[in-house]
């Protein structure tokens, strides 16, 4: 067992380990420490349900905790207003209050509409992070960015709100398809780009073979970052990496395009535009790409520089009639540039080429 302490707006730990979700009850009465009956909303999508939810319920009950489900359709289509406002309505009409408890238990969308359902219902409702994919273990679930996507972009309605608690059982990570796996590996590869390239270097060997260290370090990375930049105004930026083109080829693909793989090719455009400005070596460029290729992520996309461009001016990133973009120097650190919009699709047009 790992346990990784934050100190943000909120204090709260983050727990990593094999096979607990049996625990999971007792674990949230304690460090949560509730001595009463208390309502809980499980959020969580249909697949999740299918496979977990009979364990977490049993889990919940035998700490008398009142269970209730909210069951959604997997995809990322379904991070929008319609299953925001059915939440919203559905904690009214079971008659939540402010002592009562979300637990988020799944993925990326499916941490990002409970929390900012629990940053806005009566203006703040304690929630809990229970990860069940490698992407929400190491990025989505630690940090307190909680959003919706709306039909102009990704992630434009949210707030930040810390969780109260993160338990991550690398057991449900086993019945990940392989490319829901490689989602997160994308975030891995990331945070080894922006922060530590020994890291980087270490994913040469299958992350698999140590997933609860690698794991903790991923959360490490992200914990430290968050904890000197909660609200985003400077280092935090970092963590966006990729995410600019990224989410332009989610929003052009209609999100079909999962967000692992979005950002990796995100990140591999970027790296190729810092190479040709004179921002990074070739070898820094030939690093990633091979890490990349190794976990079977995309490096390119087809979507022209225009529409990317074009796409980006919808970033919650932008500033007025600049962006904040994301450069590597080499493996392990990268910079903040900030950038004017009309030089968005030149850039995006470097990175489309091969070097």
């Amino acid at each position: 067992m790992t346990t990784i302490n934050v100190k943000a707006s909120k204090t709260y730990d983050i727990i990593i380990d094999k096979d607990f979700l049996e625990n999971f009850g007792s674990i949230i009465r304690s460090k949560l420490n509730i001595n009463n009956e208390r309502n809980t909303a499980i959020v969580m999508d249909d697949n999740v349900d299918r496979l977990y939810s009979e364990k977490l319920c049993s889990s919940l009950a035998k700490e008398k905790f009142n269970v209730f489900k909210y069951v959604f359709p997997n995809g990322e289509a379904s991070k929008n207003e319609e299953h925001y406002f059915k939440l919203l309505n559905f904690l009214a009409e079971n008659k939540f209050s402010r002592s009562d408890l979300i637990i988020a238990f799944g993925g990326g969308v499916t941490g990002d509409l409970s929390g900012f359902a629990a940053a806005t219902y009566m203006r703040g409702i304690s929630f809990v992070q229970l990860p069940t994919t490698l992407l929400a273990a190491v990025d989505s679930s630690v940090g307190g960015k909680t959003a919706i996507n709306l039909a102009a972009g990704k992630n434009l309605a949210g707030a930040f709100y810390q969780p109260s608690l993160v338990l991550c059982d690398t057991v449900l990570l086993s019945t990940l398809e392989p490319a829901v796996f490689a989602d997160g590996c994308a975030e891995m590869i990331k945070h080894g780009m922006i922060a530590d390239g020994e890291l980087f270097l270490s994913y040469k060997e299958p992350i698999q073979n140590n997933l609860e260290k690698a794991i903790a370090r991923n959360v490490e990375i992200k914990r430290d970052i968050v904890v000197e930049d909660e609200f985003e105004q400077g280092r935090r930026k970092l963590l966006n990496f990729g995410h600019t083109v990224g989410h332009a080829i989610e929003l052009l693909s209609s999100f079909k395009t999962s967000h692992g793989s979005a950002v990796a090719a995100g990140m591999a455009i970027v790296t190729r535009a810092a190479f040709k400005m004179g921002h990074c070596s070739e070898e820094t460029v030939n690093e990633l790409v091979k890490m990349l290729e190794l976990y079977n992520l995309p490096i390119t996309t087809s979507f022209d520089a225009a529409s990317l461009a074009d796409a980006c001016l919808g970033d919650k990133k932008r500033s007025g009639k600049s962006i904040t973009m994301i450069f590597p120097r080499r493996v392990g650190e990268c910079f903040l540039q900030n950038t004017k919009v009309d030089e968005i699709e030149g850039i995006i047009k470097l990175g489309l080429k091969e070097i």
